[in-house]
């Protein structure tokens, strides 16, 4: 029997976990002949098709998640068309809730699973053929009989996840992307109604020697990210100040967290705090700052505890903290979100991302949308187009406003100033956003320099304290000191002050000066800048006052 796996991802970046995962409890079974199209959402279909076909599989199988479910569907319709006899089965996110209706609309795919599969998926592939006598036994499987009759065997959940095969074991586990995923958890103790694991129970978990065991693996393969699947790392402290003491033996390694800071212990905080720098990058799970939206949501943790660890959180040098919102929640106004904005930002938040609700398939919030007076797009990525609390164009807006954050706030370059712009202007983001939207420049992909201008310009305009600032944030960049954001740094045959207060670096006599005045008494900001070496971001500041 060959089995197909359509590896089909968002980007080259991302790697599903699903193909390596199953084929690890299985891939030493001799009548399984493997063999795998790898392609992301933007390549030529008509190609995809044709590596499919090539192969002649008995089974057609994919994850379908968000992200790739209209590709998915284009590329496996045709395949089917052309391989009338191969078995099209599917898995992932998008068959948690009632999949009658996806399967009655697309004839060609014969069954879909809902839920986990290590264990049910090996089960199917041994009966893939017999659906009449064997299908119905099959936990999680979902598919139409000969009658036409729906068929729905529940929900698939794995019982010995700790003795699972690891994933990394498996051929297929890609090695080749820019981080790794380790499942170090699942399911989840919280109970988002928003979340696909918010009811998601129990929670299992892999013990921390054989966590240790497989980071070996991945040490040795020289990976340097690892994004460790852990919906809520630090819901029970003890596992997690033994998680981190494991992460600090590998140094070179920089492992991503989920964190609910409203659940931050004593201990835990002195732990992270001690933790070498750039061991972590957090993201803590916050949504919004209104403790009716939380409720509504059915999110564990109170409001002041959650403010009170983030604020923590964001305080520690050693690690970046992001932070994210989402718009679209029950009871949350757009005003409110332009608040929270600024809260994070005096928090000083590493990055704060904004994004629009969607309403997930199997969330108990979609089945209640109805209820709470939600109105969804019906198609992938379900997104919110409107609630009692904020309108279709407040929606749009908080998405302009999630560009925006994005193209200055999360960039490293214009962080800062754009941090001081917030918490020393309450109408900076409003004047900003609706700069961006009049010079129409809001959806477009901006350069890093091209930002830099549109943010000097703007100040030049409507915030001219600022330009000073905005100006130091473009040489230590590493800008063309040619542009108008350099307009009034002097470049020419510059000599040191007979006294300065330096800032970084160390003046030598062969460094290239520039001087940016700050006043007519010649006081202002030195930089230095490597002659020899093609190193275009200054290595010395100073100032003179």
């Amino acid at each position: 029997m060959k089995l197909l796996w359509l590896d089909l991802n968002s980007s080259y970046a991302h790697s599903s976990l699903a193909l390596p995962a199953l084929h690890a409890q299985i891939a030493n079974d001799s009548t399984i002949e493997w063999c795998m199209v790898s392609a992301t959402i933007n390549e030529n279909i008509g190609n995809i098709v044709q590596q499919i076909y090539h192969c002649k599989p008995d089974i057609i199988a994919a994850t379908n998640w968000l992200f790739n479910h209209e590709q998915l569907l284009h590329i496996v319709s045709r395949a089917k068309s052309l391989l009338p006899n191969s078995s099209v089965i599917l898995g992932g996110p998008e068959f948690l809730g009632d999949n009658e209706d996806f399967l009655r609309r697309n004839k060609f795919v014969n069954g879909v699973f809902r839920g986990e599969g290590e264990e049910v998926f090996p089960i199917w592939l041994k009966v893939w053929n017999q659906p009449v006598k064997e299908w119905s036994s099959i936990p999680g499987l979902c598919y139409l009989d000969q009658s036409g009759k729906y068929q729905d065997n529940g929900i698939a959940r794995v019982i010995r996840f700790s003795e699972l095969v690891p994933p990394e074991k498996s051929r297929f586990f890609n090695w080749s992307k820019p981080f790794v995923q380790l499942e170090t958890t699942r399911g989840c103790f919280n109970t988002c109604a928003f979340c696909v694991s918010g009811g998601e129970k129990p929670v299992r978990t892999i013990p921390i020697e054989t966590i240790r065991e497989r980071l070996n693996v991945i040490h040795q393969h020289g990976i340097k990210n690892v994004r460790v699947l852990d919906r809520t790392f630090n819901y029970n402290s003890k596992r997690a100040k033994a998680l981190l003491d494991l992460f600090r033996e590998y140094p070179d390694i920089c492992f991503h967290l989920e964190i609910h800071p409203a659940l931050l212990t004593e201990e835990l905080k002195q732990k992270l705090a001690t933790l070498p720098k750039g061991l972590l990058h957090l993201e803590a799970g916050i949504q919004s700052l209104r403790e009716p939206v939380l409720e509504q949501s059915r999110r564990i943790g109170k409001l002041d505890d959650a403010l009170a660890g983030l604020k923590y959180l964001c305080s520690l040098k050693n690690m970046e903290t992001h932070a994210d919102l989402i718009a679209g929640l029950p009871l949350y106004h757009l005003s409110e979100i332009f608040e929270d904005v600024h809260t994070l930002a005096s928090y000083g938040a590493g990055e704060i991302q904004l994004e629009s609700l969607k309403l997930l398939p199997g969330t108990e919030m979609r089945k209640k949308a109805k209820e709470l007076g939600i109105q969804y797009s019906p198609f992938p990525p379900y997104e919110v187009l409107q609630t009692q609390e904020i309108t279709v164009e407040e929606l749009q807006t908080a998405h302009y406003l999630s560009r925006l954050l994005d193209g200055f706030y999360n960039t490293s370059t214009w962080r800062g100033i754009t941090q001081t712009l917030i918490l020393e202007n309450p109408h900076f983001l409003h004047d900003l956003l609706h700069h961006l939207i009049e010079t129409n420049v809001i959806d477009n992909p901006l350069s890093l320099e091209k930002r830099g201008l549109i943010l000097y310009n703007f100040c030049k305009s409507y915030y001219p304290d600022y330009l000073t600032q905005v100006t130091i944030a473009w040489i230590e960049a590493g800008m063309s000191l040619k542009k108008i954001p350099a307009e009034k740094v002097k470049t020419k045959r510059q000599t040191p002050p007979e006294n300065w207060q330096i800032i970084y670096g160390t003046y030598r006599e062969n460094l290239r000066l520039c001087f940016l005045p700050t006043d007519d008494k010649g006081n202002g900001y030195w930089f230095g800048f490597e002659s020899e070496i093609q190193k275009i971001e200054p290595v010395f500041k100073a100032v003179t006052l």
